[in-house]
């Protein structure tokens, strides 16, 4: 199946989800979901696979066990490829790329790496870039001041306050949502991000610790 957008009605049941998140809502229309908002974004990253990585369809049920917000349903479908994400909600479609939430010992990489005369600076030409090409670059997370062990008036320390660092662009509906356009979209994004991307793998990569 080619990937040719998203209709109109799969933005209709998201807002008819954050009105009604219940099952019953959803048992009533899960085929609409799995023929006008799953089945696009299955063959959006049939598309996107072969030159940004294994893609993946994350589960539409939110966790609730430790959440006041006991709502059973995300209001948005999320996909995985590669490094970069992809997400459709009733707010329209979003991109994102990078290290979200690093765990303590990519963190610590990532703290080293920006702290670097050479790979410090790197990165603040690529932020700048990516901020100059319309892309939102930011962490998951900020601390108020310096880590410890940090000077408060390093001269990078917006880079090392961030717990976290990614690209991100979103897009409001349109009816070019209906179309080819909204994979050349995520493709321009993900080529933009690609630079950071390069370097937070070359820098910090995977962590080494257990999961959790």
């Amino acid at each position: 199946m080619a990937f040719r957008g998203w209709a109109a009605e799969a933005l209709e049941f998201f807002e008819g989800l954050e009105i009604e998140n219940s099952k019953a809502y959803w048992e009533r229309n899960k085929q609409v979901y799995l023929q006008v908002v799953r089945a696009p974004m299955e063959a959006l990253l049939a598309e996107l696979e072969p030159d940004w990585g294994e893609g993946h369809i994350f589960r539409p049920y939110r966790d609730v066990r430790f959440s006041r917000d006991k709502t059973p349903y995300k209001t948005a479908i999320g996909a995985r490829v590669g490094d970069g994400y992809v997400q459709l909600s009733a707010a329209g479609l979003a991109a994102g790329a990078g290290m979200w939430e690093m765990a303590a010992d990519q963190l610590d990489r990532y703290r080293r790496a920006v702290d670097d005369d050479t790979a410090g600076p790197e990165l603040e030409r690529l932020v700048a870039d990516a901020r100059k090409a319309g892309l939102d670059v930011m962490g998951h997370d900020e601390l108020k001041t310096a880590p410890r062990g940090y000077p408060k008036d390093h001269p990078r320390i917006e880079l090392l306050r961030f717990k976290g660092l990614v690209t991100w662009s979103e897009w409001p509906p349109g009816a070019w949502l209906g179309t080819k356009k909204a994979n050349d979209r995520v493709v321009t994004f993900l080529e933009r991000s690609r630079p950071i991307v390069t370097w937070l793998r070359r820098h910090v990569g995977d962590s080494d610790l257990p999961r959790r």
